[in-house]
């Protein structure tokens, strides 16, 4: 039997585990629930940090907490590193943003002027330009823009970074999957369980497929390019992030459907629009496909803070396609709201109340019919009660 920890987070992808390393860091005593972290979306995911490609026609709060989060990765990337040891991929080279004919160019521009237009840093450039950047690039590109703000890092490193950071700090694993809160023994949960949130919540969370390929160099050397590329390709849309160990990422289709099949049809329309773009491509081992599922919400937008009528129950989960890229605000967000009981302002936009009338409530497990969330006291500070976060019977979530 254990003493009953301040907080219990359900999820260990990079969202859950950046939570738990910032609870425990400030003194909260921390439990996460995962039977296998780290294997949902974040394993599939390429770990672009794209506030300005990401910023699309409507979105202007999500464009945002976007760049609001990005702009904190340079030290969220050294603090961790210092944190472990880990070198998690942060490469800062920046995102060109191509259109291989005068159509998909004509499309490009649209997108572009609006990101200039809400002050996003768009640089246009013709296709000499572009060469000069990235030689590789097809004589056919007609045109293009450069996102300096645009980075990268690795997500299978980031998530083992965070996971010996959390623990480091005093955070605790258990391997035992959740299917009802009320499992769950803590001040408060953070439900940070992507696409499972849906079951555990009520929230609207829905599974968004995406499919990817990986390539590798020929010669175990680094790949012929160092930008990270988003590319139109005779109407496909395509990325290719490079990474320093030969590995590049050849991304993504987007499908409302909730399997993990891999399709032939889609890794070959990735792979011609990839060749497209850069010929050399075709030279490249083929070293896996696969699937994952983005957990999409109806606006496409995160769904963070208190859930209405469930006392002590947070969710942090609907990011998307902005995963990797919203971890460190929504980590730092949902700490401090933790600790301190006050929402920031940033979540505002995108608190679950928003769905209110989505939301199927499970009777609350404590008393009150509010929210009551924190400031929690540190279980060192306040050692009323014991309990055990482990459920007797082990459940499972998707």
């Amino acid at each position: 039997m254990l003493s009953r920890p301040d907080v219990a987070v359900v999820g260990a992808g990079p969202v859950g585990l950046a939570i738990a390393w910032r609870c425990a860091a400030r003194g909260l005593r921390v439990v996460v629930h995962d039977p296998a972290p780290g294997s949902g979306a974040s394993h599939v995911a390429a770990g672009m940090l794209a506030p300005v490609a990401e910023a699309y026609f409507g979105e202007h709060e999500l464009t945002g907490l976007l760049t609001a989060s990005a702009a904190r990765w340079p030290a969220f990337a050294a603090e961790l590193t210092a944190a472990t040891g880990v070198d998690v991929g942060y490469r800062t080279e920046g995102t060109l943003m191509v259109g291989l004919t005068a159509d998909d160019l004509a499309e490009a521009r649209r997108l572009w002027a609006y990101q200039q237009g809400i002050g996003l840093p768009v640089t246009p450039l013709r296709p000499s330009a572009l060469r000069d950047r990235e030689p590789a690039l097809a004589p056919r590109v007609r045109g293009g823009a450069f996102a300096a703000t645009d980075h990268q890092v690795d997500p299978r490193r980031l998530v083992p970074a965070l996971r010996t950071a959390a623990e480091r700090a005093g955070a605790t694993l258990v391997p035992a999957a959740v299917r009802r809160l009320s499992d769950v023994a803590a001040g408060v949960t953070v439900v940070a369980a992507g696409c499972g949130a849906a079951a555990l919540t009520g929230l609207p969370v829905r599974p968004v497929k995406g499919q990817v390929a990986r390539l590798r160099a020929p010669g175990g050397g680094a790949p012929g390019f160092r930008h990270v590329i988003r590319g139109y390709a005779d109407g496909e849309h395509v990325y290719l992030v490079p990474r320093s160990d030969g590995e590049v990422v050849v991304g993504a289709t987007v499908e409302e459907r909730a399997d993990t099949d891999v399709s032939a049809g889609a890794v070959l329309r990735l792979l011609r629009a990839a060749v497209d773009l850069l010929p050399e491509l075709a030279e490249y081992d083929l070293v896996e496909t696969l699937a994952g599922l983005r957990p999409g919400t109806p606006d496409n937008a995160p769904i963070l803070g208190p859930l209405p009528g469930r006392p002590g129950v947070l969710a942090a989960t609907g990011h998307h396609r902005h995963g990797i890229v919203l971890t460190p605000v929504t980590a730092d967000l949902i700490a401090d709201l933790i600790s301190t009981g006050t929402v920031d302002p940033l979540l505002a936009p995108f608190t679950p109340a928003r769905f209110t009338p989505a939301v199927a409530a499970e009777p609350a497990t404590s008393a009150g019919s509010g929210v009551n969330v924190g400031p929690v006291v540190p279980a060192a500070d306040a050692r009323s009660g014991s309990g055990t976060s482990v459920p007797e019977e082990e459940h499972t979530w998707n």
